[in-house]
């Protein structure tokens, strides 16, 4: 009778072990929906979808973290400065993802992990935008922050506290590309894209970057590049036979852009930013369009602005996206796709407050480009939960 006790206790014990074990396995298959407020190399979350959900107003809300003296600011996108109306409207709404929490930047936490790394922005002036408003916000973590364009940048900041840089080059096209004087095909004025060049903006960072945030798409449009003065595709120094229209030279430089970002940047954790889509409403940006608007749109009513089969002026960010996703499938460059939840954000242009007097007359409304704080600051919430795991998986 003296040895069932010992036997049952044996078992216990024995059982109980087992079960640690095997709940011990399950548990990385069941991260905590709140995640540390530090990343961890070993078992962070997995990634959810930040990118599809809906705008609510912040019952929470608080100033945004940076205004109008940061000193990054370009001019005609300072809407505080500049006065614009509905700014405290138009930074109150937040973006809350369907399954999963967006999380606020802390520039700290931000800067601790990118400490002595470099990130840069490659493209349009979109990616510009984007730029300014992240260095507005890392800034307060670091007063000290100094302007910073080498390398071929455009413009950046250099923040010392961190030994962390990030940098834009302007490369409108990725491509090379520049204005010929001589005659071609019976046209004179043309503008020679070499499919297969990067432009030399970007073409000598090397391994410089730990982060790429690539982007073009605005300036491929016949706004920029009238029938007048077109764009001529070249590779290995001759013309493409048949000459491609604007969309099919863009497919050309994406597919040749894609290869050479795999080919040289191996090691580099690289994004892609899908199309920051315009909100003109009655005509163009030269077409008196407008974007004048006190709430975001309803989701009824994007596809009625920005369905390709439309046929409305704001169509080209669907269109240009197709041919990115297309792009860089089954390649190591990531979608950021920042598309859709921009897509409501009609309210959040600069519009009439540009800061110079006669802008509006000559420039017309800006209903692509976005207010800072604003949209964009957003944009730096998603890419920082993004590198936040992507680091943290490494």
């Amino acid at each position: 009778m003296a040895t069932k006790p010992s036997t049952l206790l044996t078992w216990l014990v024995l059982s109980t072990c087992s079960l640690i074990i095997f709940y011990s396995k399950l548990l990385p298959l069941y991260p905590s929906s709140k995640p540390s407020n530090t990343p961890s190399s070993s078992s962070p979350p997995p990634p959810c979808n930040l990118f599809n959900g809906n705008w609510v107003i912040d019952p929470n809300h608080r100033r945004p973290i940076y205004d109008e003296t940061c000193p990054f600011h370009r001019n005609a996108w300072n809407c505080i400065r500049n006065q614009r109306d509905n700014m405290d409207r138009i930074n109150s709404w937040k973006w809350v993802p369907d399954d999963c929490d967006l999380h606020e930047i802390d520039p700290f936490e931000f800067m601790s992990l990118m400490r002595d790394k470099r990130i840069g922005f490659i493209g349009d002036s979109l990616n510009e935008n984007f730029l300014v408003s992240l260095l507005c916000i890392l800034r307060v973590a670091d007063m000290g922050a100094k302007k910073w364009k080498r390398k071929g940048a455009w413009r950046g900041a250099y923040f010392p506290k961190f030994n962390l840089t990030v940098a834009y080059h302007r490369a409108v096209l990725l491509a090379k590309y520049n204005q010929n004087i001589e005659e071609i095909n019976g046209v004179k004025g043309v503008h020679r894209v070499d499919v297969d060049i990067p432009a030399k903006e970007w073409s000598e960072i090397g391994g410089f970057y730990d982060v790429l945030i690539f982007n073009t798409g605005h300036w491929w449009g016949y706004d920029k590049f009238p029938k007048d003065s077109p764009l001529v595709f070249y590779k290995g120094g001759t013309p493409i036979i048949p000459a491609p229209n604007m969309l099919e030279g863009l497919e050309i430089v994406l597919k040749n852009m894609v290869s050479y970002i795999e080919k040289e940047f191996p090691k580099t954790l690289k994004f892609w930013r899908l199309q920051s889509p315009r909100h003109f409403h009655g005509g163009d940006w030269n077409q008196n369009g407008s974007c004048l608007f006190n709430q975001p749109l309803q989701k009824f009513e994007l596809d009625l602005w920005f369905d390709p089969s439309n046929n409305g002026v704001n169509k080209e960010a669907r269109l240009i996206n197709k041919l990115i996703i297309k792009a860089i499938e089954e390649t190591s460059i990531e979608l950021l796709d920042l598309s859709y939840l921009s897509e409501f954000r009609a309210d959040a242009h600069p519009a009439t407050w540009l800061g110079k007097k006669d802008a509006v007359s000559v420039w017309g409304q800006d209903c692509m480009h976005w207010c800072l704080p604003g949209v964009p600051d957003t944009w730096a919430n998603v890419l920082w939960q993004l590198i936040r795991y992507r680091l943290g998986t490494r």
